[in-house]
């Protein structure tokens, strides 16, 4: 075996295993946010402070998300999140934003600005968990491609250096 597929092999290995991390995180995450018994108007003045700091200061957010794949396999990926606004009417909450995408298995780590960023549009939503109890939590699901779902947005992670690649 020559150096190249040394590296190479070595190079899916760890995109693989940053994978694996990630879908833990993710699982994690999602979790724990049930647990809290957060709801989604308690979520949605969660992203309104996000769309008004992004304003001020270029604020962008890390999020993960899970991703259906073509097979049905849900993955996680990550990216950050650049929350423009905040939109409540009928009912129903969403969230106009721009994604840079910066982990995804398909491509690996991406570098912010090598890709163009996604317009996406969030909506938060209460749901009923039942597992071992019933119990109300809140949802974030992209509503413009139904394969990316569970968005977890950290308000604790944030970068002002990523305006420029919006």
């Amino acid at each position: 075996m020559d150096v190249t597929s040394i590296l190479e092999e070595y190079r899916h290995w760890q995109r693989f295993s940053r994978q694996e991390k990630l879908d833990q995180e993710h699982r994690g995450a999602v979790q724990k946010l049930a647990k809290s018994g957060a709801m989604a108007t308690r979520m949605a003045a969660s992203y309104k402070s996000m769309a008004e700091r992004a304003a001020a200061e270029g604020a962008c957010y890390r999020t993960l998300f899970s991703r259906r794949q073509d097979n049905g396999e849900e993955l996680a990926c990550e990216g950050w999140l650049f929350v423009r606004r905040v939109i409540a009417e009928g009912g129903t909450t969403r969230v106009r934003a721009s994604l840079l995408e910066t982990f995804t298995l398909e491509h690996g780590a991406i570098t912010p600005g090598s890709m163009p960023p996604i317009a996406v549009t969030l909506e938060i939503f209460d749901e009923l968990l039942v597992k071992n109890t019933m119990q109300l939590g809140c949802r974030v699901d992209r509503s413009d491609y139904d394969r990316d779902t569970r968005f977890i947005t950290f308000v604790d992670a944030v970068r002002g250096d990523l305006k420029a690649h919006l």
